[in-house]
C-alpha cells in the first residue's frame, strides 16, 4: 500500500477560520476559537449532507452515543463537510440531529487547513473533505482517526464508537434501537418503558407518519405493533422484547 497522502495533526493547532452560519433569518460569523478555545470537543468530518454513509451511520451514531461522551467530559460533538450552511441545516433537520452541531466549511477552508481536502470531481463534488474524526482539547488535537487512503469512501475508523472506546475504553455502549409504534397504543408504551429502564435510547417510528402498516409488514413480517430492533436485528413485540432482556 502507498504511503497514505494524510498528516496526523495531533499535538497541532486546529485551523483558525471563520464559519458563515444561517441561524433562523440571521447571518453569524463562528469563528474557531468559539468552538474549540477552552473546551473538549469532538469533530467528525464527512464528504457531505444527505449522502449515504454520512445519514445511514456516521451522524445518526454520534448523535445517539452523545449523551455518553458528555459523560466524559465532552463539551460538544461537530460535524464538519464542505456544504453550505443551508444545505447543512436541512441536513440536521431531516435526520432530527440534536445533539450534534454542524458546521458548514462551504469554502473548505478548515477541511484545507486539516489537509483532509480532496477532489471528488469524478462524482461531480469537486472539492470536499477526506473522512475522519478527531479528539480537541482547547483546540489542539489531541487524537485523530483518519480513514485509509483506499479508492472509494472507507468508513472504518471515524466513527463513533472507536472515538468514544478512546476517550473511555471500559464503557459498555447500548446497540442502537428502532422501535415502530402507533399512538395510544399500550403495548408500545410498555416498551418504551422497558427499554427506558434498560437504558436504552431508541429511535420512534410512528405509523401514519410517512410509515402505513404495509411498510411495517414488509420490514417485520407482522402487523402488530410494537415492533422492536436491537442493533439491526427484529426482536419482536413487547412479550419479546421481555424474553430478550430476560
Amino acid at each position: 500500500m502507498s504511503e497514505s497522502r494524510f498528516v496526523n495533526k495531533e499535538g497541532q493547532t486546529v485551523p483558525s477560520v471563520s464559519f458563515p452560519v444561517r441561524e433562523g433569518e440571521v447571518w453569524v460569523s463562528k469563528h474557531s476559537d468559539d468552538i474549540f478555545k477552552d473546551r473538549t470537543v469532538v469533530v467528525f468530518s464527512l464528504p457531505g449532507a444527505f449522502t449515504p454513509t454520512c445519514s445511514s451511520t456516521h451522524l445518526p451514531r454520534y448523535n445517539a452515543l452523545a449523551k455518553v461522551f458528555k459523560k466524559y467530559g465532552v463539551d460538544e460533538i461537530v460535524c464538519v463537510s464542505v456544504n453550505d450552511t443551508f444545505v447543512m441545516n436541512a441536513w440536521g433537520a431531516d435526520q432530527e440531529a440534536e445533539n450534534i452541531t454542524l458546521l458548514p466549511d462551504g469554502n473548505g477552508q478548515f477541511t484545507d487547513g486539516m489537509g483532509m481536502l480532496v477532489d471528488k470531481a469524478d462524482l461531480g463534488f469537486g472539492k470536499r473533505s477526506w473522512r475522519y474524526s478527531m479528539l480537541v482539547k482547547n483546540g489542539v488535537v489531541d487524537k485523530m482517526f483518519i480513514e485509509p487512503d483506499v479508492p472509494g469512501d472507507p468508513f472504518e475508523v471515524s466513527d463513533a464508537d472507536t472515538m468514544l472506546k478512546h476517550i473511555a475504553p471500559d464503557e459498555e455502549t447500548k446497540a442502537p434501537v428502532s422501535l415502530f409504534t402507533k399512538p395510544n397504543c399500550p403495548f408500545c408504551s410498555k416498551a418504551k418503558t422497558l427499554l427506558t429502564e434498560k437504558g436504552y435510547d431508541y429511535e420512534e417510528i410512528v405509523l401514519g407518519k410517512g410509515v402505513s402498516l404495509t411498510s411495517l409488514s414488509a420490514i417485520t413480517g407482522r402487523e402488530t405493533v410494537p415492533q422492536v430492533f436491537i442493533g439491526g436485528k427484529h426482536i419482536g413485540g413487547s412479550d419479546d422484547l421481555e424474553a430478550y432482556f430476560a
